[in-house]
């Protein structure tokens, strides 16, 4: 399927980089292009010894024309880059290394793949942890969690289990892709600058079953709107989950998650506390009961899991203030999550790229909120905001001076949270960045 081509790669980072080594080893013609020309140098060398052509820079010379076979795209390049919109308008098939990956896999590896709006990260991490636990040196885990599949495939062998995390950006670039077990955690506003409307946001979700059959299970949050709405008609079979009300599925009740009506553990027993967090975990049941795995594996490594990196994550207490890393929190949603968090008084570190998103389903958590302190490109308007709800907003460009300001206002029994309800690309990366940056910050700062 993907042997001599003409295949165009669009973006680098790991993805393009890992998906550039593959497939020039089958024979390909491969043109890789990136507007950053600030590449790691040894993966630059070794691309070029393979015979990858590499453009690199905003100003290389434009070789995308109708002669190419594939366009494998970088999820986080937009639909109105100029080579998407030339590869659509002649008809050359836009995939990701994900769905080109796929294709490759070893015969009967089992794929559970995850996604929603949120608590998509920690579900695949707890899911991993436990499927790990009962086939040990046979489980892997990728996607957007950090691990791109093509990084992992040469890993993965026969009859393995396979966890991936699959962003909506992602699942837009899909075709053959069919998952065992598809997880739909939740569906909220989120990715309008890409996607236009939560209407096409929620069509590109559906995405992940498109290929379903009896035959795959698909896990479906019943206590979410659009997401119990718009799987309606999907043709796998449906289980379902929810925090709001006992169900035949997975639910809480009385303190504590049941499947099926089986009691499996006391949330007192569980470190991931708050009603998010047991959505999560009883995905991450589900997914365990497919596998047949005992209550006793998975249980154990419930009590065990303290949660993923820049989600809700403890830094630091300094002079009796308390600072938490949720940069993971790229929209409102995951920042109503984190304030739901703290019943003590906080100040939230705002901000970061203008989606022309709107901040209004914060206000009914914003009660505990001391100050904001906003950054970026969406300080100002996050500063006019919080003037019309009365609540006291410092305005910066960079997190260093933000940290800083909400250091020196912060008193004993206060909370510092970084939760931007925004994406980090206008100043970093990824939000793993900004997360590690704020991490660094905190520790730095003086008793």
């Amino acid at each position: 399927m993907y042997e001599n081509k003409k295949i165009f790669i669009l973006g680098m980072a790991r993805s393009g980089y890992h998906a550039a080594r593959i497939l020039a080893k089958m024979n390909n013609e491969i043109y890789l292009s990136d507007i950053n020309a600030n590449q790691d140098e040894d993966h630059i060398k070794e691309l070029e010894s393979l015979g990858v052509k590499l453009l690199l820079g905003p100003d290389q010379e434009e070789v995308f024309d109708e002669s190419f076979d594939l366009m494998v795209k970088n999820p986080g390049v937009k639909f109105d880059n100029k080579y998407v919109k030339y590869a659509v308008e002649h008809n050359i098939k836009i995939i990701n290394e994900i769905e080109m990956a796929y294709h490759l896999l070893p015969k009967g590896v089992k794929l559970i793949a995850i996604t929603g709006t949120n608590g998509k990260t920690t579900t695949a991490s707890l899911t991993y942890e436990i499927v790990s636990r009962a086939f040990p040196g046979r489980t892997n885990l990728a996607g957007n969690i950090g691990f791109p599949l093509c990084e992992v495939l040469p890993n993965i062998k026969e009859n393995d289990y396979l966890v991936m995390e699959i962003g909506v950006p992602q699942l837009h670039d899909f075709y053959d892709f069919n998952p065992d077990i598809g997880v739909l955690t939740n569906i909220y506003e989120a990715h309008l600058d890409m996607f236009g409307t939560r209407e096409y946001y929620n069509e590109n979700k559906l995405r992940l079953f498109q290929n379903h059959t009896k035959k795959n299970i698909a896990i479906i949050n019943q206590g979410n709107e659009d997401a119990f709405r718009i799987t309606k008609d999907i043709k796998s079979t449906k289980k379902y989950f929810s925090s709001k009300e006992k169900i035949d599925g997975a639910y809480l009740e009385n303190d504590a998650l049941y499947y099926y009506g089986e009691k499996i553990i006391d949330t007192k027993d569980i470190k991931l506390q708050g009603v998010h967090n047991y959505e999560n975990i009883m995905c991450a049941i589900m997914i365990a009961k497919e596998l047949n795995i005992s209550n006793e594996i998975m249980c154990d490594v419930i009590k065990e899991f303290s949660g993923v990196e820049h989600r809700i994550e403890y830094v630091r207490t300094l002079n009796g203030v308390e600072y938490y890393n949720d940069s993971k929190a790229t929209n409102v949603t995951s920042t109503q999550i984190a304030l739901s968090a703290f019943k003590k008084p906080t100040i939230l570190i705002l901000g970061g790229l203008d989606r022309g998103h709107s901040f209004d389903g914060l206000k009914e958590y914003m009660t505990n909120v001391k100050l904001v302190c906003s950054l970026g490109q969406t300080s100002k308007r996050i500063k006019e905001w919080c003037d019309n709800l009365n609540i006291p907003c410092n305005s910066f460009e960079t997190l260093k001076e933000a940290t800083s300001n909400a250091y020196e206002n912060a008193n004993k029994g206060d909370v510092v949270l970084l939760s931007p309800a925004c994406a980090s690309w206008d100043q970093y990366k990824k939000f793993e960045d900004r997360g590690d940056e704020f991490k660094n910050i905190v520790k730095g700062l003086d008793e």
